[in-house]
């Protein structure tokens, strides 16, 4: 599992349960009841964003997206990931080799569908964002995998801001 480690972190449970019931390993700054989720995102992205599903590849308004600017969490608005780190990984979602700011996210094992994976998550309310997988582009050799329902593009960003400056 990549960066097992670099998860979490928190002190303590937060108060909104993983999926499967066991508590988060993180501390959010961002929490809501689902009920205030569901008024807040459309169904499609409360489905990917608190319920940790997938959109269909090739679906999302961010995967031939060659803007610039800064990719913020579309349930908090958390700065995520820089334009200038997305690339065409050729899987049909939009694919970054490293976030803004490894404090913007953390990292579960996500054991479903018969794999291990790194379910990446946003450290400011918890929401399922996608996947990371070890077969990304220099300089880092990772991508990141995000559901573009997840996403929200600020393109008055700057994308150069790394540590999570936009």
């Amino acid at each position: 599992m990549i960066g097992a480690d670099r998860h979490g972190g928190g002190s303590g449970p937060l108060r909104t349960p993983r999926r499967d019931g066991r508590p988060y390993d993180a501390a959010m700054t961002v929490t809501r009841s689902e009920d205030e989720w569901r008024q807040r995102l459309s169904p499609a992205q409360y489905h990917v964003l608190r319920e940790g599903g997938t959109e269909p590849a090739f679906s999302g308004e961010y995967v031939d997206c060659h803007d610039p600017g800064v990719y913020r969490c579309a349930a908090c608005g958390t700065p995520l990931f820089s334009s200038e780190d997305k690339f065409d990984s050729g899987t049909g979602w939009p694919s970054f080799t490293r976030p803004l700011s490894d404090e913007a996210l953390f990292l579960l094992e996500d054991r479903s569908h018969g794999m291990v994976r790194t379910e990446v998550r946003c450290r400011g309310c918890g929401s399922h964002l996608g996947h990371v997988f070890p077969d990304g582009p220099p300089p880092t050799g990772l991508r990141y995998c995000m559901n573009s329902l997840g996403l929200s593009l600020d393109r008055a960003g700057r994308a150069g801001g790394r540590g999570g400056e936009s």
